[in-house]
């Protein structure tokens, strides 16, 4: 990196990786607001830790320190679990009101509408997973078909469906 002073190089740094340093603790941690953190936390330590840097792929550097810190924050928030006991549970009700069952078939209705415009046989597989709830083994034996095959026509139809339907669509 040359002749540069500590900030100037932190500034480098954060300029050019933040966003590489972000989608790595968020695909770690699973959480955009953690994930912030995280990379703030990334680049605090590696300004500490800038005096001991090569200057050799620092990529490879801030992720690695990245990565670390994410599994020290997961390895934390393990041990801050508690389990609680079935009995302070509060009660879940599985009734569910007029509206609640007019709006779910509704719903219903529009999944099944998309599902049967999807092209074969991908239509069929996505009413019987989505809609029908099978499993995929229950329908590769339907269909007489392998595992495989059916596993991927149902990640291919849930694609199709995603980019046809949006949850404001089903619920307007």
């Amino acid at each position: 990196m040359g002749k540069m002073d500590s900030k100037e190089k932190l500034t480098h740094l954060m300029d050019t990786y933040s966003d590489l340093v972000f989608s790595v603790c968020l695909k770690m941690t699973g959480d955009y607001f953690t994930a912030e953190d995280i990379t703030q936390e990334t680049f605090i330590t590696a300004y500490q830790h800038l005096n001991r840097f090569d200057g050799q792929n620092p990529k490879a550097w801030l992720c690695k320190i990245a990565a670390n810190r994410c599994i020290d924050h997961l390895k934390a928030a393990g041990r801050r679990e508690v389990a609680t006991l079935q009995e302070e549970m509060p009660a879940v009700s599985d009734k569910q009101g007029p509206l609640d069952e007019c709006v779910n078939q509704s719903i219903l209705e529009k999944l099944k509408i998309s599902c049967r415009s999807l092209p074969p046989p991908y239509d069929e597989v996505a009413t019987d997973y989505f809609v029908n709830e099978l499993t995929a083994k229950e329908i590769a034996d339907k269909r007489k078909c392998p595992l495989k095959t059916t596993q991927t026509h149902i990640y291919r139809a849930r694609e199709m469906l995603k980019r046809s339907i949006r949850k404001e669509d089903l619920l307007t």
